[in-house]
């Protein structure tokens, strides 16, 4: 099944699940209005079949909204929320067109207060049913299951920018297979794993050797006008999708807003997602969190410390210097889960390290007790850092505190990492834990600091829960 029959397929099935929840919802307000008289009792029960008519009508009226308001054209990285909204807008549209029509030609039996509980029911089960479509189709673009093959052009900032949206949302259906940039450009532009492909002159090429792709970003600076136009042109003849990405005064392109006023099209900076308000507002949810999970992480830590001193001698804690919030180094606690001279070992393993970059990580680390195997599956040894996070050393959610000779091997962009308090869970963590490169937990971190919400925390904390009991990537 190619990628666009797909899409048909994904719009198709939506259509006609939408059609039958838009009558189970006409039902479920008709039971709510006579068999339960919620809001407004009455002593008149009218059939259901004398609805009938009416259903159908509102179906129909409904089917003409939900196309006047694209309901049914699926936009890649629309949030759930303004989905919702789209429907909940063509719902009423079409509820209102209905009451309109009761209003005139008075039917039989009518009951404005049953299509207010229609305008309810249909408007929250279909947004049930996106919700599920939704974590539906992230399932199957994260096993490559209908995703489009695409290419991106360009590796400055605005590139990058693409690159770590498309590894940080899966939810988009883009896969891509690797970028193009400048003849002189190196690969070291932080890039993960998506490889460079060749230069901009070898598109054309490129192309031909990836039948498969089906979109092409284009990310490059303004002032290369003239090569864009060469570029869309090589595209065009290829019949793939163009998305050019604008790299706005050379901005990180999520400081941008883009609105209109009175029909004159404006773009205007803005502050990073992560404010002063904002850091309150996290700091304050980090602190409730903490306290709510304090007893049973009071447990745990009973127990695990118990397992840990009946294996092995030494503390049952393990304190290690990190760099956090703009530098500032502080001690990191976590369970010992290692023997005791695990650090004068490390230089005799360096030839084992299975990570690249400036991080050092084994899969079979000889130095792990069997506890430490345990707790570091599951990931009950970051439980101490709880304490970090009250002292306001660390948060729940944010790039994990990297050591002082990691950040001694940084590149210039990845010290964007330390522009935020550091986690005991992330959105790398989430995203493949280990077995991600270190350029692409740096690009998921990136792009987690300038996109942060509470709700993004919040789904953050709540995936880390099946990823760390099912321990995929931990090592």
């Amino acid at each position: 099944m190619s990628n666009r029959l797909g899409g048909r397929a994904v719009r198709n099935i939506t259509i006609i699940t939408d059609l039958l929840l838009i009558i189970v919802g006409f039902a479920f307000a008709y039971i709510a209005r006579y068999e339960f008289q919620w809001l407004l009792p009455t002593t008149i029960i009218v059939p259901y079949s004398q609805y009938v008519g009416q259903q159908a009508l509102l179906t129909l009226l409904l089917v003409i909204t939900f196309s006047q308001n694209r309901v049914w054209s699926r936009r890649r990285g629309e949030f759930w929320i303004d989905e919702v909204s789209r429907v909940g807008y063509a719902t009423a549209a079409g509820i209102a067109l209905m009451m309109a029509f009761t209003f005139f030609f008075r039917p039989l039996a009518f009951s404005r207060l049953l299509l207010v509980w229609a305008l309810v029911f249909i408007v929250l089960f279909i947004a049930i049913a996106r919700m599920m479509r939704r974590v539906t189709l992230e399932l199957l673009y994260r096993r490559g299951i209908g995703v489009d093959k695409t290419l991106i052009v360009g590796s400055g900032e605005a590139g990058r920018s693409v690159i770590r949206t498309l590894l940080a949302r899966p939810d988009l259906g883009f896969r891509a297979v690797g970028y193009v940039d400048e003849p002189t450009t190196q690969d070291t532009v932080g890039s993960g794993r998506i490889p460079r492909l060749g230069a901009w002159g070898d598109l054309d090429t490129i192309l031909e050797r990836e039948p498969g792709v089906k979109t092409v970003f284009i990310a490059l600076p303004g002032q290369q006008s003239e090569q864009i136009e060469e570029l869309l042109a090589v595209c065009h003849q290829h019949g793939v999708i163009v998305r050019v990405v604008p790299d706005v005064f050379q901005l990180s392109l999520n400081r941008v807003d883009f609105s209109n006023m009175a029909g004159i099209p404006m773009l205007s900076t803005r502050e990073v997602s992560l404010n002063p308000v904002g850091m309150v507002l996290k700091r304050v949810t980090d602190l409730a969190i903490v306290i709510l999970l304090a007893i049973p992480a009071l447990f745990v830590t009973v127990v695990t410390a118990i397992a840990i001193k009946l294996e092995t001698p030494g503390p049952i804690f393990f304190f290690q210097e990190r760099v956090g919030y703009k530098g500032k180094p502080f001690r990191m606690a976590k369970f010992r889960s290692m023997v005791m001279n695990a650090d004068d070992q490390k230089a005799a393993l360096a030839a084992f390290n299975e990570a690249d970059g400036p991080i050092f990580k084994i899969r079979d680390d000889p130095r792990l007790t069997r506890v430490g195997r345990v707790i570091r599956r599951f990931s009950l040894d970051e439980i101490p850092q709880f304490y970090n996070v009250l002292v306001g050393q660390m948060s729940l959610v944010g790039p994990r505190p990297p050591l002082a000779e990691e950040v001694a091997l940084y590149q210039p962009w990845h010290m964007q990492r330390l522009t935020v308090k550091g986690g005991i869970t992330g959105l790398w963590q989430v995203s493949g834990r280990s077995d991600l490169t270190f350029d692409e937990q740096c690009l998921l971190d990136i792009y987690y600091l300038e996109n942060w919400s509470l709700a993004l925390d919040l789904r953050i904390m709540l995936q880390t829960i099946p990823r760390a009991l099912f321990g995929g990537g931990a090592y």
